[in-house]
């Protein structure tokens, strides 16, 4: 891997794009490098792992709604949605809205966080869907969807986006963006543009994870990717992008993330700031395997402390049950404290009107449920009426967060035996007694106490949509995507799993399309 220094520029600098970013990501995407084996075998566990999450959602609003807007774009030689057999085929970029929006509304796909948060298999629905429509192969899937996690998870290394209220998915326009120019074997020159449009149309705040979060959450990556394909056909019929797109004087560096707070120090907005690695010419691309998914459906970092929750709940049972808590405190990272904590300042966390889309993102709500039920379903567990339950609002009322130094300094480790997502937890009873307890990460990350293998991911599609497919189409969608590599266009038409006649719900609003 090289450190590739990146800071903004004057405009009188006249930046090389040798030396910029955005072309030292397209020298990556462009390289023809073989995709490993292992890397091979986790890009087939990812796929089955949206699928998973994407059919168990196609029912919910957004997707109805997603669905919708999709299918007024009919294409014939289109790409297929999530639940829709191919006789139905809609334009790429509206595949990846609708695709993308399923995969992402329940908040229970793969995670990698680091100085920003990420969910880089949102990278996967657009270029599935740009492979369907252009009559690409499995090895062109699975070698641009290996380039789309390397760019995400080495933005998320070097940059942090959260830090000045930018949402993630500005990680992503580039990335996507990268991902399907090498899946169509594009040049440099075009994978450049590509990436600065990419990246400068997906610009967003953060508030689409604050307060009171909206659906727009599910919506937010999917239109990431559908902005991506959109940057991408732009590029390819010759057109350019705002250049240099990181280091501009006007531009993301400078302008929205650290330059402008080096401004606002008096100090000079071009100074070195970020730090991103790439792998140099010939170097395979690992990056996914840097990544782990989730068992439970809410936000990662709540996911060791649920498994944390289902032990210490019957260890507060034995010492006389929940409403002999007087208190909960988890002393937790800097990130946890802020974005899923009481230190977010959010009243919403903890009210329990609240919408999913926000008590998935209430760590004390998270863990109040957790102990007193020793599950965790992605439908129960945030239901009005679980969420409304006197005797959980106020062992739910009594739990907080604090940040606790080590933590914050575990969960930016690079070191992966150190790299934490966890919290102590202590608990004191009404009488005095203390509980404590800790866990680092959840039993399902690859250092966990049961990390996830093929055939947990092949379990956790079977969970989520058994009552959804009939057996004879679960099996197919699952010999088919194992035998990735060798699949033709044809078959790769055929990745998306069909839900049985009669199960789909519409959107029947009226809107502009």
């Amino acid at each position: 891997m090289i450190d590739h220094s990146v800071h903004a520029h004057p405009s009188k600098d006249d930046l090389p794009r040798e030396k910029q970013l955005a072309w030292k990501m397209a020298e990556v995407a462009a390289d023809p490098v073989e995709v490993e084996e292992e890397v091979t075998e986790m890009i087939i566990n990812r796929i089955i792992d949206n699928a998973s999450v994407a059919i168990a959602s196609l029912n919910r609003g957004p997707i109805k709604t997603a669905r919708a807007q999709a299918v007024a774009h009919r294409l014939s030689g289109g790409a297929t949605l999530f639940g829709v057999g191919g006789d139905l085929r809609v334009g790429a970029e509206w595949a990846a809205w609708a695709n993308g929006t399923a995969v992402r509304e329940l908040d229970f796909h793969d995670t990698f966080l680091a100085a920003d948060y990420s969910h880089p298999g949102d990278n996967i629905p657009p270029v599935l869907a740009v492979a369907q429509q252009t009559g690409r192969g499995g090895k062109d899937l699975i070698r641009g969807i290996a380039t789309g996690y390397e760019i995400q998870v080495n933005l998320v290394k070097g940059i942090c986006l959260h830090e000045h209220k930018i949402d993630h998915i500005a990680h992503i326009g580039p990335s996507a963006s990268a991902a399907i120019g090498t899946l169509l074997e594009l040049d440099k020159e075009t994978i450049y543009q590509s990436i600065q449009q990419g990246l400068h149309c997906t610009v967003t705040t953060r508030q689409s994870r604050k307060g009171e979060i909206s659906s727009w959450k599910a919506f937010a990556p999917a239109y990431a990717g559908k902005t991506a394909i959109e940057a991408v056909d732009r590029c390819m019929r010759g057109e350019g992008a705002p250049s240099p797109i990181y280091e501009g004087e006007d531009s993301v560096i400078s302008f929205i993330l650290n330059g402008r707070t080096a401004r606002d120090q008096g100090k000079s907005p071009y100074e070195p700031t970020y730090v991103v690695p790439l792998p140099g010419a010939g170097e395979a691309k690992r990056a996914i395997l840097d990544t782990y998914t989730k068992e439970h459906s809410a936000e990662y970092q709540s996911q060791a402390l649920i498994d944390l929750a289902f032990k210490m709940g019957r260890e507060i049972e034995a010492k006389g049950g929940f409403d002999k808590v007087k208190s909960i405190v988890l002393h937790t990272s800097h990130h946890t404290h802020y974005v899923i904590g009481t230190g977010s300042g959010d009243p919403q966390k903890m009210d329990p009107k609240a919408s999913r889309e926000t008590l998935d993102h209430s760590i004390m709500y998270i863990f109040a449920v957790a102990l007193q039920d020793g599950e965790w379903h992605h439908v129960r567990s945030y239901a009005p009426e679980r969420a409304q339950r006197e005797d959980t609002v106020r062992l739910w009322h009594k739990i907080s967060t604090t940040e606790d130094p080590e933590w914050t300094r575990r969960y930016h480790s690079h070191d992966p035996s150190e790299k934490a997502f966890g919290a102590r937890v202590v608990v004191t009873m009404e009488d005095g007694t203390v509980l404590e307890d800790e866990k680092a990460v959840a039993n399902a990350h690859p250092l966990g106490e049961r990390p996830f293998k093929r055939e947990h991911y092949i379990q956790k599609f079977k969970t989520l949509t058994g009552d959804i497919l009939d057996a004879a189409e679960s099996a197919r969608f699952l010999d088919l995507v194992q035998r990735l590599p060798e699949l033709g266009p044809e078959e790769i038409l055929a990745l998306n799993p069909v839900a049985p006649a009669g199960y789909l719900e519409e959107n029947l609003a009226t809107g502009i399309f």
